[in-house]
């Protein structure tokens, strides 16, 4: 019976993870675009709406967000080919002995 609650609890961490990587970073960056679209007026081309300063903002933010989890992502990636493992004992990621 204990093995299926453990198998469970894997499961659970294996699907979250997939949904934030795998999912989040492409929501993340189609978020992006949209804001980056409203930023420029929404419909600019066929309105000519004013331009929206903090839509500009928001979709640089959400891009710099996307490229910070495919950098920690391959850092990852080497780190492992390496023999090392990313830890993240402070507040910022670093590479340590395994």
């Amino acid at each position: 019976m204990h093995n299926l609650g453990f198998a469970l609890e894997g499961a659970w961490k294996v699907l979250a993870a997939g949904l934030l990587l795998g999912a989040g970073l492409p929501l993340l960056f189609a978020l992006g675009i949209r804001s980056l679209a409203y930023g420029a007026g929404g419909d600019a081309e066929v309105h000519g709406s004013r331009p929206r300063p903090a839509g500009t903002v928001l979709g640089w933010m959400l891009f710099a967000v996307v490229l910070a989890g495919v950098l920690l992502g391959l850092t990852f990636i080497v780190a492992s080919g390496f023999g090392k493992a990313l830890s993240f004992e402070h507040v910022y990621p670093s590479i340590v002995d395994k």
